[in-house]
């Protein structure tokens, strides 16, 4: 018999196990054990051993050179799980951005009298519309098709069938709550879960900040995250352009990759087409503490975030690191970022133009002990607001009160 004291559930993830994402990997495995919330968690084959942590189980298939039988395997794997769950043993049973799976779970759950909740972290279906419509507008084979009619059917089944009729839908951010709103979910069964900072393990007093040879004593700008073009960095680029006229000694660090062989080069190439490619630096991947050293040895760090349709509805992670170190910092006016910089006071929100953006770095360039006091302000507001030993007490009142 299960104990009324613990919350069991059974969440099937599209991540590799071991998991990089914080905010499953600090959630489930960390934080909300220390609530009685324990996890069985079934993810994708993925490099490295799985290690003891607070997950109550694990579960990943075996890794096939096969992309198809690979894909099979983790289908298998999900339904042999979902199949094997019991209402004695499991409160409920969460699908994470997996429209399929999550669909036929939810199926099996209603005949096993078990909740079932779905959780949205990225608009995957439109994402996979845009990217579909692109490469055939660009003269893209004929599977493009078949992709974009694979978005297309996952879009209707997601907003017409499994969110409708799930037991609760946990989302990104108060904007993608909102979205749901107007395609017809009901507001009373919808949770916004934004990303947070594992505080515990993020703070300035671990790190030893640190500049690139020949980059003391001016003024440094740092960018830390993925450089896929899709995140249009080459505005900031053009702003570091316009802040040169002001702070010609100024110069863009880059901390990061993309996975896509093309991404780096063509930033590279935008910034020798402004004439400041000796002004800019891309470190690739680096391990942690390397990567936060330089971002903490910088003036300013930046966190840019494109508007539009897919973005306008994430929870960025960046600008809650950079808050969380105390990092004098820039964010643009994406949603999540303008209600986070707001309520905190701590950084400096700018318009989504390089204009903008070059002002508020000017801004903080020209009076830098006035800017670190602000951000001083920073550590505190993400441990009380947005760190995830808060988010994990709010998620457990949720599943306890709200769903079963």
């Amino acid at each position: 018999m299960k104990s009324h004291n613990v919350f069991r559930l059974l969440q099937l993830v599209p991540e590799p196990l071991p998991t990089f994402r914080v905010d499953v990997a600090a959630l489930f495995g960390k934080y909300l054990p220390q609530h009685g919330v324990i996890c069985d968690i079934v993810g994708r084959a993925g490099k490295g051993e799985l290690v003891d942590g607070a997950y109550r189980t694990q579960a990943r298939p075996a890794e096939y050179s096969c992309r198809l039988r690979q894909e099979w395997a983790f289908f298998k794997l999900c339904l042999g799980r979902v199949l094997a769950a019991s209402k004695e043993q499991c409160d409920l049973i969460q699908v994470r951005d997996m429209v399929s799976i999550g669909l036929l779970t939810m199926l099996v759950a209603r005949c096993k009298g078990i909740r079932f909740t779905y959780w949205v972290s990225f608009l995957m279906s439109e994402g996979r519309i845009a990217r579909a419509r692109s490469a055939i507008a660009a003269g893209g084979g004929k599977r493009y098709y078949l992709v974009l009619l694979k978005g297309l059917v996952e879009r209707f089944l997601l907003y017409k069938v499994v969110l409708k009729r799930a037991d609760h839908v946990f989302v990104q951010s108060e904007a993608m709550k909102q979205l749901m709103v107007e395609r017809g979910i009901a507001i009373d069964k919808i949770t916004a879960v934004p990303m947070g900072v594992d505080v515990e393990v993020l703070h300035a007093a671990a790190i030893a900040p640190r500049r690139l040879a020949g980059w003391e004593g001016v003024p440094v700008l740092a960018y830390l995250g993925t450089l896929d073009s899709s995140r249009e960095l080459t505005m900031l680029l053009d702003a570091l352009l316009l802040l040169r006229t002001h702070q010609p000694a100024a110069r863009l660090l880059f901390i990061g990759d993309s996975p896509t062989a093309s991404d780096v080069p063509a930033l590279i190439a935008h910034a020798a087409r402004l004439g400041i490619a000796d002004a800019v630096h891309v470190t690739g991947w680096l391990p942690s503490l390397q990567a936060l050293a330089l971002l903490c040895g910088a003036d300013v760090a930046l966190s840019y975030v494109p508007r539009g349709a897919l973005f306008d509805y994430s929870s960025p992670t960046k600008l809650l690191e950079y808050l969380a170190l105390g990092m004098p910092c820039v964010g643009n006016d994406s949603p999540d970022q303008e209600n986070v910089l707001r309520a905190s006071g701590a950084g400096r929100l700018s318009a989504s133009t390089a204009e903008a953006m070059a002002e508020q770095i000017g801004i903080i360039l020209a009076d830098l002990p006035a800017a670190r006091l602000l951000a001083a302000t920073g550590p505190a507001f993400i441990d009380e607001q947005r760190s995830y030993r808060v988010l994990a007490r709010r998620l457990a009142s949720v599943y306890r009160e709200r769903i079963v």
